[in-house]
C-alpha cells in the first residue's frame, strides 16, 4: 500500500500494475493472516504475508505481463485444483467460490 491508498484503492492499483486490467471492487471475501505463510522472494526479501481479499469486476484494460507477473490467464473453476499454489491461496479461492454470506475473518 502507498501512504495515500485506501485498501480498495490499493487493490485496484495493484491489479492494474500486475495484470493490466482495470477493476471495480465489488465486495470482500475476507482477511487472511496465517503466520505460517512466509514468502521468500528471489531478491532476498522475506515477508510474513497477510491478505485482504476483495471481489472485483473488470471494467477495462487487457491482460499484460508486468515486472510483478510471469503468466496471466483466466482459469475455469474446475482447473483450480490442478494448479500449484500455497494452501492459503487455495483457501481464499475456495471461500470466493463458496459465495459466503459474510467475509472470512482469520
Amino acid at each position: 500500500m502507498e501512504m495515500t491508498d485506501s485498501l480498495p484503492g490499493a487493490a485496484v492499483r495493484e491489479v492494474k500494475e500486475e495484470t493490466g486490467l482495470e477493476v471495480e471492487i465489488t465486495g470482500l471475501v475476507g482477511t487472511y493472516t496465517d503466520p505460517r505463510h512466509v514468502i521468500a522472494y528471489s531478491d532476498g526479501e522475506v515477508r510474513r504475508q497477510f491478505n485482504v481479499c476483495f471481489t472485483a469486476r473488470a471494467v477495462g484494460g487487457r491482460l499484460a505481463i508486468s515486472d510483478e507477473s510471469t503468466e496471466l490467464r483466466f482459469v475455469p473453476p474446475g482447473e483450480i485444483d490442478r494448479l500449484p499454489m500455497h494452501h492459503t491461496q487455495r483457501l481464499r479461492i475456495r471461500h470466493f467460490l463458496e459465495r459466503r454470506e459474510r467475509p472470512y475473518l482469520g
